[in-house]
């Protein structure tokens, strides 16, 4: 197994979707696990969190723990299980706690800024 990384993620990075800005922080935190792309992870008092809709969707990392999801709410569409976040995230990745990463799509950016 590759080792997990986590680091704070040098910038101000933004998250848009349906043409707004659901967040925005300098504080974001790049995880790098083995060869997958990073994963940025985003404070929730920088998310605009009524945006987020909690999804009943789950998924389990036994690298990092039980993960829970969210949906963006925009103005057109619901972007389901588009955001996610580890509430109770294993020791070795406990800084990820009270973030939250978002999914990159043709709806969803993620970009340093």
């Amino acid at each position: 197994m590759a080792d997990i990384t986590i680091r704070n993620a040098e910038g101000t990075w933004t998250v848009r979707a349906g043409g707004a800005v659901l967040a925005e922080t300098k504080n974001a935190l790049e995880l790098i696990e083995g060869e997958y792309p990073p994963v940025y992870y985003f404070p929730r008092e920088d998310i605009a969190m009524a945006f987020l809709d909690e999804s009943p969707q789950t998924s389990h990392c036994p690298r990092k723990g039980d993960a829970r999801f969210f949906s963006i709410v925009t103005k057109s569409k619901t972007l389901e299980n588009a955001a996610w976040s580890y509430e109770a995230p294993k020791p070795a990745v406990a800084a990820i706690k009270d973030h939250i990463a978002f999914y990159p799509s043709t709806t969803v950016a993620v970009e340093r800024v």
